[in-house]
């Protein structure tokens, strides 16, 4: 190997090292989750997540000195770099530099990013949603990262990738309507933001609770039914994720809507253990 192409192999272990400190800076769970991939997917999937994660902090830094003017200016900069860094192959930020190196890869195009991006810019601008707006967030901010997983996971294949595709989408729309009731207070009293339409979050009765989880749950029983078709590569991680946000729709069910304001529901580390022990020996069989 010439030196040249040492040093670039360097520096893309380097960026792809980077994006898994992220990872593990900013979600436990979602760490442990990542470890039950096989590389390199694990390796691609952290690669993704950790642009979330930073387009995420843009939009949700608490500090009150950024004002909302700023973020969308560092959003948009960020956006930009990800678009040159996907067709150039480089780039000097190692987290946009590690995404494009898996989008490039994979074939993680502008059909997937720009909704990313424009679900992170609306939560600068929109404060409530309708349902048309609703599900064009959960499109961007939630559905396109787990087709872009998707892409990863099925390495190319692209009759499989449109076989799954719905299924991939309607996981993460779960993940996300499960994170809209689990983050109620965090979203409405600190980030001034209602994602639910027509649910007065002061008041929020059981019914209007039952009302999501019935359609998360959905959503959960429709990816639920294509894991199995996923490569062994991801299957088991899928289905530990799966597995957890089904328990946390089931905690949610189980807790009175008042307290969904003053109380972040959680799966402990017992039953997280189980859930992945359960997935693992799934898995195997």
């Amino acid at each position: 190997m010439t030196a040249s192409r040492r040093g670039a192999a360097s520096y893309d272990q380097v960026a792809q090292a980077s994006a898994a400190a992220v990872i593990e800076g900013y979600s436990t769970s979602f760490g442990w989750a990542t470890r039950l991939l096989h590389p390199p997917v694990r390796t691609h999937v952290r690669n993704i997540y950790a642009l979330v994660r930073v387009a995420d902090e843009i939009v949700d830094d608490p500090e009150p000195a950024l004002s909302v003017e700023l973020r969308a200016e560092v959003l948009d900069g960020l956006e930009s770099e990800v678009a040159r860094a996907v067709r150039t192959g480089r780039s000097a930020n190692l987290v946009v530099h590690a995404f494009a190196l898996t989008a490039r890869r994979y074939g993680i195009e502008a059909d997937l990013i720009e909704p990313f991006f424009a679900a992170m810019r609306a939560d600068l601008t929109e404060s409530e949603h309708d349902q048309a707006s609703l599900e064009t967030y959960v499109h961007g901010s939630a559905e396109v990262v787990g087709l872009m997983c998707l892409r990863v996971f099925v390495g190319g294949d692209e009759t499989a990738y449109q076989r799954l595709a719905p299924g991939a989408a309607r996981l993460g729309a779960a993940f996300q309507k499960v994170n809209f009731l689990r983050d109620l207070a965090a979203d409405h009293d600190t980030l001034g933001r209602s994602y639910l339409p027509g649910i007065d979050l002061a008041h929020i009765t059981d019914a209007q609770r039952d009302a999501v989880l019935d359609d998360l749950d959905a959503d959960l029983e429709a990816a639920h039914r294509v894991i199995g078709e996923l490569p062994p590569s991801s299957r088991t991680a899928v289905r530990a994720a799966h597995d957890l946000f089904a328990a946390l729709s089931r905690r949610l069910r189980q807790t009175p809507a008042a307290q969904l304001r003053t109380t972040r529901v959680r799966v402990g580390d017992l039953e997280k253990a189980r859930i992945v022990l359960r997935a693992v020996l799934g898995g195997r069989s």
